[in-house]
């Protein structure tokens, strides 16, 4: 028996049509998905293949968004290069309308709302990064900004970077971030040890370094509230 195709479907069930009749928000991860590749292969429809997509991570997207074209041309039959790149740049977009977002938030009052405004940025990728937050007295915030980008073991921080961005935005504290794509929250020794540096270096510039956040997935880990700063 040959595949139905999406055209032969009801015209209030075919992705594209249904986003017309009924918004976006009637749609599916997986219809959402195939609008993005537009066609499936000679065994599935672009609908049934983004459904296996998305069940292959768990039906998770941050998991999808760490994926990099390679990934998805190599395991998936029918996704080449150009519907791969669709795809995540698809998600990059969001990650970034995310980050935005965070940055409305004007005021830092928690490890948690740190954690927010980390979690968009660093959440989905498969490689270190490390990102400052810089806030006034009233721990309202004045800029974000990336340090460093490493590989997946880890990456170097440069403090005098850091101060020096802190000293241009009069900065009154100071939160650093960075994620664990392993999804283990512990600090190591050297995140303990760049912790304490700063600490000591923005304490001369009468500024006060508030947290360091490791983002791991859906948890973190806060300096702070773990007494070490």
């Amino acid at each position: 028996m040959s595949k139905l195709s999406i055209k032969q479907w009801a015209e209030a069930d075919r992705p594209r049509e249904k986003l017309l009749l009924k918004g976006v928000s009637a749609l599916s991860d997986s219809e959402l998905i195939a609008i993005l590749i537009g066609s499936g292969n000679d065994r599935e429809s672009a609908v049934e293949l983004s459904r296996r997509i998305l069940l292959g991570v768990d039906n998770d997207l941050n998991k999808l968004g760490r994926m990099g074209v390679t990934d998805l041309v190599q395991q998936y039959r029918g996704i080449g290069e150009a519907k791969a790149v669709t795809v995540i740049a698809a998600l990059e977009l969001g990650r970034r309308r995310r980050a935005a977002e965070v940055n409305d938030r004007k005021k830092i009052t928690s490890s948690r709302d740190a954690y927010d405004h980390f979690f968009p940025i660093l959440s989905d990728l498969n490689h270190e990064e490390t990102w400052a937050l810089l806030t006034d007295r009233s721990n309202k915030v004045l800029a974000s900004f990336q340090v460093s980008r490493g590989g997946i073991s880890g990456t170097v921080v440069d403090i005098r970077l850091i101060l020096r961005e802190a000293l241009g935005h009069y900065a009154s504290g100071i939160l650093l971030g960075h994620n664990h794509p392993s999804g283990n929250c512990t600090p190591s020794p050297q995140d303990t040890q760049i912790t304490k540096k700063l600490k000591e270096a923005a304490h001369w510039m009468d500024i006060a370094l508030l947290d360091h956040i490791i983002v791991c997935g859906e948890s973190y880990y806060s300096f702070a509230d773990e007494g070490i700063i």
